[in-house]
């Protein structure tokens, strides 16, 4: 009787590392596969694509280092979608002013602001206004027309790939896409391009 239970324990004991082995193998498994759950639970969550804030009869301003009004933009109302950045506004007007102290004076039916205050997507009914730069010898406003504009607020630069109309008095131009750089003042129309000039 001894010697079968000593003969038993032999046996065990002889098989014992390597049912410990699967254990672990079984255990580093284990956790392998449920740290990276542990610890990505928080980050994997998606961001939410409803609006996370909404604001009503708004404006806001940026002032250059001087204390100087240099843009300022306002709507009716505007929410703010998280998983974008991005801030979409209805009945938006935009005024602004370049380091030469030309003005500009957007509106629009809509607008699409980039958190980061580098692009505005002005959308339906868009009119962007800008005054005469007496510096390069224009003396009448510039008024551009299109369902879709973009500024490149940093660059100074506005883009449509949408047809645009272009007005500065009674000269008019149109096309079916447009980059300007408000820098230079230089107009790159394309498509179909059509103008109309009138002799002073």
């Amino acid at each position: 009787m001894m010697n079968r239970l000593r003969l038993a324990i032999d046996r065990f004991a002889l098989y014992l590392p390597a049912v410990l082995m699967a254990i672990f193998a079984l255990g580093s498994w284990w956790l392998v596969r449920s740290l990276p759950t542990f610890f990505n639970e928080a980050a994997s969550k998606p961001v939410r694509q409803e609006p996370d804030y909404y604001l009503k009869s708004f404006s806001v301003k940026s002032f250059d280092s001087n204390g100087q009004l240099t843009r300022e933009l306002s709507g009716d109302q505007a929410q703010h979608f998280p998983d974008t950045d991005t801030l979409d506004i209805r009945n938006v007007k935009l005024r602004g002013q370049n380091q030469d102290g030309q003005r500009v004076n957007a509106l629009a039916d809509r607008a699409l602001a980039k958190g980061d205050g580098s692009l505005l997507t002005l959308l339906g009914n868009v009119q962007v206004t800008q005054s005469p730069n007496g510096s390069k010898g224009l003396q009448t406003p510039t008024v551009m027309r299109s369902q879709e504009i973009k500024a490149y607020l940093k660059e100074e630069r506005l883009v449509s790939d949408l047809p645009v109309e272009i007005r500065r008095g009674t000269n008019v131009f149109t096309a079916q896409a447009m980059q300007m750089n408000s820098k230079t003042g230089v107009y790159e129309l394309s498509g179909k391009v059509r103008g109309v000039l009138h002799a002073n």
